[in-house]
């Protein structure tokens, strides 16, 4: 059987990299490529692959949410997460989300295979860093109700993201399709609950929690 996998990443050149390497293995064949999560909504009805390798930190919806959502309309997919961080706090969050595997991109090559025909056969993969993060969180006292999804709604998350983005709240309004005044409203309960006062320190929370990727050189 072959499997069709659906590429979800927003970094180009990684992308290609990964399709180049999973076209060459026999009983793989790569379906589409998207670059943020609504792309991946799209394209995965119309390719219908079995697996979607998805990247944590794409512009607009990341991996998260398109994960969950995406799950919640076709179910039987296997999603794998892809990320260059190996943080708690959205390694718990991808596999709550529904994912079946977690890879750091700095494993993915042979690492990303051995995931695909891991999730394929029905079993849950992790490369090694995310299972030590994974064992550390479950060993830790304090490893529960810390991570963005214990914290913030779905929605929160998403107008999160958004104003880290740099987006304005009639933007954010449009994009949601919800009132600006609504909006304004999860700002405020956003800052409350992380105990955050700037669009800065959003920014940077959102960076550090993976739902974002630094700018930075």
């Amino acid at each position: 059987m072959t499997l069709r996998v659906l590429l979800a990443d927003d970094h180009q050149l990684l992308r290609d990299a990964l399709r180049l390497m999973l076209e060459r293995e026999q009983g793989v064949e790569v379906v589409g490529y998207a670059s943020d999560g609504n792309e991946v909504l799209r394209l995965a009805r119309q390719t219908q692959p079995d697996i979607v390798c998805m990247d944590i930190g794409m512009p607009g919806m990341n991996g998260i949410e398109a994960t969950e959502q995406l799950l919640a309309i076709r179910p039987n997919v296997k999603v794998i997460g892809l990320s260059a961080y190996a943080d708690q706090r959205f390694i718990l969050d991808m596999l709550k989300a529904g994912a079946a595997g977690y890879v750091t991109k700095a494993a993915a090559g042979e690492e990303l295979l051995r995931a695909i025909q891991a999730v394929a056969r029905q079993q849950t993969y992790l490369c090694s860093v995310a299972a030590a993060t994974v064992a550390d969180a479950m060993r830790s006292k304090d490893g529960q109700g810390r991570f963005p999804s214990g914290l913030l709604g779905r929605r929160e998350r998403q107008v999160l993201q958004l104003v880290a983005e740099g987006h304005t709240s009639p933007e954010i309004a449009e994009t949601l399709h919800i009132a600006t005044s609504t909006v304004e409203v999860h700002r405020r309960n956003i800052m409350r609950k992380l105990n955050l006062h700037s669009v800065a320190e959003l920014t940077k929370y959102a960076i550090n929690c993976g739902l974002i990727e630094s700018t930075s050189p």
